[in-house]
């Protein structure tokens, strides 16, 4: 199938969006959640977990493993690294250990 068209003139608020419906509208987010996201977890055994916090989980992982909290920031679209590591606080403590033996790597020339 063809990719939709969006009408700007009829439906303003889903032009640049990445995913709309077959006729070029903004998706509904309860017919989304509702109707696919919910029955997809129920399927595969997985908790009721929100759509959003999808976003929380992948922001959560990708600064755990090491993702630069800029990145982090710029792909959640914060307005600031700072706002991002406010709210992401939680995922800091053991990134402060990695830290911390990694420049002490540097100082004691180990590396």
């Amino acid at each position: 199938m063809a990719n939709p068209v969006v009408d700007p003139e009829e439906w303003p608020e889903a032009v640049g969006l990445i995913f709309v419906t077959e006729f070029g509208r903004p998706v509904n987010v309860n017919s989304l959640v509702y109707k696919h996201f919910k029955p997809i977890l129920k399927r595969a055994g997985l908790p009721n977990i929100r759509l959003y916090d999808l976003r929380h989980t992948a922001a959560t992982l990708a600064l755990t493993v090491g993702v630069s909290p800029k990145v982090v920031s710029e792909q959640l679209g914060h307005t600031s690294a700072a706002f991002t590591l406010d709210v992401y606080s939680h995922v800091l403590p053991h990134m402060q250990d990695d830290a911390a033996a990694k420049v002490e790597a540097v100082l004691m020339g180990s590396t």
